[in-house]
């Protein structure tokens, strides 16, 4: 292929990447997307996810911006409450240890209703996530840990409907084709070289969007970077994130910044493949785990399964099983929860064992030791206050009295069979450093200047999660600043 010009080139094709088209084509812009992937597996790590996106919003006349086909029914039978600006900012503070850049914070939160409320405009639907992240109490749904939205179809949907709104405006994509050098005159990046198979091309452009990911996928950065056995995670997503972006800006000058050394880990079944499967999408996941407990090889809890909501836990508790011996654990429920359990825990693809007493699951656990466990589940349901009723619906503390590792909430004996078990490792969604933006996009170089004609966003922009993270942030984040960017960048190529 011959070299091109064009006004913006955009590197990836997720929701950060393809909302920073759409949002560049906003401006006038000419725009190209470079997909590293080939068809099949377009998308990136978006197309991966549930679909969950959190938002700032007062109550319902905001949610039906965002959902104005909302049912009159799910009105009336829905307690969806409300996720303020300053819930959010707290949440993120809390979250990353107070260290996550409070303009970009500042950024994403107040601009996150009115993003998603242009993501309908572009075609993307939004449905209340019931399935996942309401129980229901008294005859109706209540949601819990600020999140209550998810797109249409989950994480493909969210794909198709961008890759719609990218057709329909007449942008371009290349696929198997990857970026692998920005191309510099006098300072500013004007352009990027491109491989496709064995041949190598420029692209003359007068932006770029870099939106192609973290380094999750790449095996010796992780190493690297996250610490020893990280090689031995499986990744939950693209293949394809290898750090390509980040590195071709650091090559340039860009500065690094965030939590190098951090990641979103989560549960992951013990024998899911080494990269995500698009058949089963996020099905992989374990996320009840505040329902039940958590033992490792020597039949031990670890982590306090009930110390938070789902959501604000389970992008660190990946680590903590990774730390685990044999860099597993597994979940385990009785009778009285196992109808609540999420839907992932349904699918085909799953390792599990069920048993009609704690002596014989025991012995169905494999690589665990079976009188340790048979233990602590007597410790553990002796250590119950069942004096505090249970509600999973809110932090109802019912917790347990005496252990070396208490449970805050929602604690219950397992004491009513059929019991359930299932086998989990640590799952790596994505790397938490990356580069150094502005709040509209730009990157920044060491001296903390924009750099020309660079723009990017998503997973591959630190500063925003340290540790941890809330969960449905990640496509939030990358659509606010997807579309920072590219409005940005087109602006730049217009003028």
């Amino acid at each position: 292929m011959n070299g091109r010009e064009i006004d913006v080139v955009v590197v990836g094709a997720g929701n950060a990447a393809l909302t920073a088209a759409l949002a560049a084509r906003e401006q006038g812009a000419k725009v190209l997307v470079l997909e590293r992937a080939p068809y099949d597996e377009r998308g990136g790590n978006s197309r991966y996810t549930a679909g969950a996106i959190r938002f700032a919003y007062n109550g319902l006349d905001d949610l039906v911006k965002v959902m104005p086909d909302l049912t009159e029914d799910e009105r009336k039978n829905t307690e969806f409450g409300t996720y303020t600006r300053e819930e959010y900012f707290d949440d993120m503070a809390r979250m990353t240890r107070f260290r996550c850049d409070p303009d970009l914070a500042e950024m994403l939160i107040d601009n996150s209703l009115e993003t998603l409320v242009w993501m309908g405009s572009k075609g993307v639907k939004f449905q209340p996530s019931y399935g996942r992240q309401a129980f229901k109490v008294d005859g109706r749904f209540k949601f819990w840990g600020g999140l209550c939205l998810e797109t249409w179809g989950g994480g493909p949907g969210l794909v198709d409907s961008l890759l719609s709104a990218i057709e329909k405006d007449g942008i371009e994509i290349l696929y198997a084709t990857r970026a692998v050098e920005l191309i510099m005159d006098h300072g500013a990046v004007r352009g990027v070289v491109a491989r496709e198979g064995n041949e190598t091309f420029d692209i003359k452009a007068k932006a770029v969007v870099l939106a192609s990911g973290g380094f999750e996928a790449n095996t010796e950065w992780r190493t690297r970077y996250l610490g020893p056995g990280w090689d031995l995670a499986p990744v939950r997503g693209s293949r394809f994130n290898t750090g390509d972006g980040i590195r071709m800006a650091l090559d340039i000058g860009a500065m690094s910044t965030g939590n190098w050394s951090g990641c979103h880990a989560v549960g992951w079944d013990r024998n899911a493949p080494p990269f995500g499967d698009l058949a089963v999408g996020d099905g992989f996941q374990k996320h009840s785990y505040p329902l039940g407990i958590m033992v490792n090889a020597t039949g031990k809890r670890f982590v306090d399964e009930g110390a938070d909501f789902r959501n604000y836990t389970y992008a660190k508790y990946g680590h903590e099983v990774l730390a685990q011996p044999g860099q597993f654990a597994w979940q385990v429920f009785d009778s009285k929860v196992t109808d609540m359990l999420r839907d992932e825990y349904r699918i085909r693809q799953v390792t599990k064992v069920t048993a009609n007493t704690i002596e014989e699951l025991a012995a169905k656990l494999d690589d665990v030791d079976a009188d340790a466990f048979v233990r602590e589940v007597e410790a553990f349901n002796a250590a119950v206050r069942t004096d505090v009723p249970f509600n999973p619906a809110i932090k109802d503390g019912r917790c347990t009295k005496g252990l070396d590792v208490p449970k805050s909430h929602w604690a219950n004996p397992l004491d009513e069979p059929p019991y359930e078990a299932y086998a989990i490792t640590c799952g790596i969604t994505f790397t938490f450093g990356g580069l150094k933006i502005t709040t509209e996009g730009h990157v920044m170089d060491g001296e903390g200047m924009p750099i020309p004609g660079l723009y990017a966003a998503g997973e591959l922009v630190g500063g925003l999660f340290y540790f941890n993270y809330p969960g449905g942030t990640g496509l939030m984040s990358g659509a606010v600043f997807g579309r920072a960017a590219g409005s940005s960048a087109g602006r730049a190529a217009t003028e």
